[in-house]
């Protein structure tokens, strides 16, 4: 299975980012979204290292929500 994790940039240089979710820094490739206005306070999401979708506030929250429900039912087994 393949996931997506939604990230919050951080910084940007490049065609390379810091990016954070749940505390946890990233260094991310943006140039598959070089096309992509991208800035500080963007959430993205990543996979395999790289940026591949812009998302909104809303989106990466939901996101997160969900896999904290999977990871919570996991824990449980």
């Amino acid at each position: 299975m393949c996931l997506g994790i939604p990230m919050q940039i951080k910084s940007i240089n490049g065609y390379l980012a810091v990016c954070e979710a749940k505390g946890i820094e990233r260094e991310v490739n943006l140039f598959m979204m070089q096309d992509d206005s991208l800035r500080a306070g963007d959430f993205v999401m990543v996979h395999v290292g790289y940026a591949i979708q812009k998302m909104t506030v809303e989106e990466a929250r939901s996101a997160w929500e969900i896999y904290d429900e999977m990871l919570a039912l996991e824990g449980s087994q």
